[in-house]
């Protein structure tokens, strides 16, 4: 049964949802590393891990950044939304610069 999360996403983010999932359970394989394991390292049951490598948005982000810290790849989690390569936010930015810029009076 899918959660009320799932069908509240839009597509997008639930397929990025999906794609993470994928990953980390490549991730986990490569590394040879037994879903107990995993489980037992990030304080979670195998049930959760399960859900986590299918993408399911019911889990915590929590849960996901831990299983992620523990395959290696913490340093990268603060990345997903950096602001200096956010291409809108800097549009945006750019669109609000001054047209013209005056000189300041100097008083003597």
């Amino acid at each position: 049964m899918k959660s009320p999360a799932h069908g509240a996403l839009p597509r997008q983010a639930r397929h990025a949802l999906q794609k993470l999932g994928e990953d980390i359970r490549i991730a986990r394989r490569k590394r040879r590393m037994p879903t107990a394991s995993l489980a037992e390292r990030a304080f979670i049951s195998r049930a959760t891990l399960y859900k986590v490598e299918r993408g399911d948005p019911s889990v915590s982000m929590g849960i996901y950044a831990s299983v992620i810290s523990i395959l290696g790849f913490a340093e990268r989690l603060g990345d997903v939304v950096d602001r200096t390569a956010d291409a809108v936010g800097l549009d945006i930015d750019e669109a609000h610069l001054p047209k013209k810029i005056h000189a300041k009076n100097k008083r003597t």
